[in-house]
């Protein structure tokens, strides 16, 4: 019996040595091993992390991710002083707009516009004339009930009420505007984006060019004028970035998952303590 014993127990034994910067749990997540008997007494053992990615879309947004994904890492990389400026400035305008556009029934990711157009300067004139924090156009100002100063009024305080330059009068026709949107172009955000900045007509142009019966952004992106094209992208980006924005001010925006592998090294040890004295 203490032959057998004295057998078992001077048996080998393999202990795994795992980095301490690594918890257990952690590395048996999903571990491979990838080779044995490196040398002499020893075996290797890799341990793969797999850290899922960490980037979230707005809601709204949900169905672009693929599409727009290496978009906005790009943007995010490319663009990051314009993206810290633009949100410490938008943090006085947009839970203003974002109120307004929910008593319209628009989706809060809308404000993301007015960054786009004038960058919240209410004294914005477009080469095209359009004027003010939504770059509203002569006539489309008016149609949404807004007041103009088009330099032939000749009482200087008239000439001071252009009601674009107005941010809670100019935010209100802003929403009928895309409201409108919402109706005649299937209730598509990316259409209506879209349709704010090269107008609805185009936009509808575009979607008969695809041949398509419900046509989306994607279907006839390649349809629509180049600024376009890149206005809904950075509309998307911009959106992206601060719904994660303290990932993106910290660096650690991570828009796949990420591997990590670490090897680590196991011994044999030899039990030498005699039978006899067990």
């Amino acid at each position: 019996m203490n032959n057998i014993l004295s057998k078992i127990l001077c048996g080998v034994f393999i202990v795994f040595i795992i980095s301490p910067g690594l918890s257990a749990d952690a590395a048996s997540r999903d571990t491979t091993v990838l080779a044995n008997n490196i040398s002499e007494g020893q075996s290797s053992v890799t341990t793969t992390l797999v850290i899922p990615a960490n980037v979230i879309y707005p809601s709204s947004l949900q169905n672009n991710i693929e599409e727009s994904l290496e978009y906005v890492k790009n943007y995010s990389l490319t663009k990051r002083e314009y993206l810290i400026h633009t949100y410490q400035k938008g943090k006085k305008y947009f839970p203003k707009i974002a109120a307004i556009l929910k008593q319209n029934h628009l989706p809060e990711e809308l404000k993301i516009l007015i960054a786009l157009e004038s960058g919240f300067d209410a004294n914005a004139v477009s080469g095209a004339g359009a004027v003010g924090y939504w770059q509203m156009m002569d006539e489309a100002a008016k149609e949404y009930g807004l007041h103009i100063a088009n330099g032939k009024e000749t009482n200087k305080k008239a000439k001071r009420k252009d009601e674009r330059k107005d941010l809670r009068k100019s935010t209100l026709a802003a929403a009928k505007y895309l409201h409108d949107r919402c109706k005649n172009l299937n209730n598509d955000l990316l259409l209506m984006v879209a349709s704010y900045n090269c107008g609805v007509g185009k936009v509808w142009q575009a979607m008969r060019k695809s041949g398509r019966s419900n046509p989306g952004f994607w279907d006839i992106k390649k349809y629509l004028p180049t600024e376009t094209k890149n206005y809904v992208m950075n509309f998307i980006a911009l959106n992206v970035v601060f719904e994660n924005y303290d990932k993106f001010i910290k660096n650690k925006m991570l828009f796949t998952s990420k591997k990590i592998e670490n090897m680590y090294t196991t011994e044999k040890i030899e039990n030498s303590f005699p039978a006899e004295t067990l």
